[in-house]
């Protein structure tokens, strides 16, 4: 994560941290599945680069509440795509304008933006089938 992510009333914003604002940290996940984390907001790419296909699951706000407006990003390299879908498709809801519109598929050397557009509600915008 950038350093300065979240700042605290009375922070004061150095050089250095200033500076990473304008990169992304890399969270490399080269296994199958991955759950977003706190730690991926924040100027995160959430890289995935397995060759086989790969899930990439939002969560519930009960087990991470991230704030309304959240992007997380997601890029895949492998050669397989990654499927970007709800941890609990009941609670958590996912749509995007890809073929399967509740679990969205990023292809090689694609990447989406996942935003929270609401509680539970998440929109999935970029190269997505």
């Amino acid at each position: 994560m950038a350093t300065g992510f979240p700042a605290s009333t009375g922070d004061v914003l150095s050089a250095p941290m200033f500076n990473e604002l304008v990169q992304y940290t890399i969270n490399t996940q080269s296994g199958t599945t991955y759950t977003f984390a706190s730690t991926d907001q924040y100027q995160v790419l959430v890289l995935t680069s397995n060759a086989s296909a790969k899930t990439v699951s939002i969560p519930t706000d009960a087990t991470t509440n991230f704030a309304i407006g959240t992007v997380i990003t997601v890029l895949n390299t492998g050669t397989a795509d990654t499927t970007i879908q709800a941890a609990s498709a009941g609670t958590t809801t996912v749509t995007s304008s890809g073929a399967s519109s509740a679990a969205p598929k990023v292809g090689q050397h694609k990447a989406a933006a996942c935003i929270k557009t609401a509680a539970n509600t998440w929109r999935v915008i970029g190269a997505v089938s």
